[in-house]
């Protein structure tokens, strides 16, 4: 999977993080997540392998680093960054 987005300033857009290599069978149990000033975070979602945030805004020609942080149901606690570009599109 690539970490890297790309959206329009104007765009809602959903991304979605699929857990189930790092979990081994495990289970996401709860997800924090991190955003830089600039995009806004309008909605969260979570399966049992999968975390999703629906982000909008954005300066266009800026690149903004979103942190997305999980825990099992084992007591494991990892977090992946992914990459938003916002791009006149």
């Amino acid at each position: 999977m690539s970490n890297t987005f790309v959206k329009d300033p104007s765009a809602r857009k959903d991304y979605t993080v699929d857990w189930s290599a790092f979990l081994d069978g495990d289970t996401i149990s709860a997800v924090a997540w991190t955003v830089p000033l600039g995009l806004t975070n309008y909605a969260t979602s979570a399966t049992t392998t999968t975390a999703t945030i629906w982000l909008s805004g954005g300066i266009a020609n800026l690149d903004y680093e979103v942190v997305c942080q999980v825990t099992t149901a084992g007591g494991l606690i990892d977090q992946r960054t992914i990459k938003i570009q916002v791009r006149e599109q």
